[in-house]
């Protein structure tokens, strides 16, 4: 066999990428640019997908407190924080958002149109092995291409234009990403929004069974389909 036949096709790398980047990125902000930026707390950091435009975070101190503040100009990327909490330990998660705009055209539920103007995600571990042969292979090609597998099963929190609230939707790329929609429509644009959560219950939702331990945590705000420019807040992200 000829050493070429050993490497993924570029079909393969094309959908590895787009299974990495579905795993797992402002003006109003302008009158804040002379405020001290406070340094990254809890060792919270980027993560680029392959391919894609950066979305920028940053963080800022607002009159609410500290905010950090996401920026996507048709770009997708990640900011997290890996956290080391056993099944046995997850309890309720807190967060809160706020959204300038909503990606014009975006659907969580259509591989085209996949972007979010907010979502929360939450990694857990668990048994590879388990995993279909397609998910393996999968998950071996952007372990190729980015030096990290996904992990076993994300869960996300999202606030989509269209789909209604409670909706379970499971990435059209990947069945080990699913999303619950919390917030459906523009109504509240501009406006706080906060949440508390079960973590438990809701994997338990979405996935049909308990919940392996928590690997990480990270907010997402990505224009890269829709070609949208976003800018969204985010606050309070604490575990009860």
């Amino acid at each position: 066999m000829s050493h070429a036949s050993h490497q993924p096709s570029a079909l393969a790398r094309r959908q590895a990428l787009r299974l990495f980047a579905g795993a797992a990125a402002g003006s109003l902000l302008g009158a804040c640019a002379t405020t001290p930026v406070p340094p990254p707390p809890d060792d919270w950091h980027d993560v680029p997908l392959p391919g894609k435009r950066p979305t920028a975070y940053r963080w800022e101190l607002l009159p609410e407190g500290r905010v950090l503040v996401a920026q996507a100009e048709a770009s997708a990327s990640m900011y997290r924080k890996r956290v080391n909490r056993p099944a046995e330990a997850l309890r309720d998660v807190q967060f809160a958002w706020w959204a300038q705009a909503l990606p014009e055209g975006g659907d969580v539920s259509d591989v085209e149109a996949t972007d979010a103007a907010a979502r929360v995600l939450f990694a857990f571990g668990g048994d590879h092995s388990k995993l279909s042969v397609r998910n393996q292979m999968m998950f071996e090609l952007a372990r190729m291409l980015t030096g990290e597998a996904p992990p076993f099963a994300t869960l996300a929190y999202v606030w989509d234009a269209k789909a209604p609230v409670g909706r379970v939707v499971v990435h059209p790329r990947t069945d080990r990403m699913r999303k619950i929609v919390v917030e459906s429509g523009s109504n509240g644009l501009g406006q706080w929004k906060r949440y508390r959560r079960s973590l438990v219950a809701d994997y338990k939702l979405a996935f049909g069974e308990a919940p392996g331990p928590l690997l990480a945590v990270a907010v997402m705000t990505d224009g890269d389909n829709t070609r949208s420019r976003l800018t969204t807040r985010y606050r309070d992200i604490s575990f009860a």
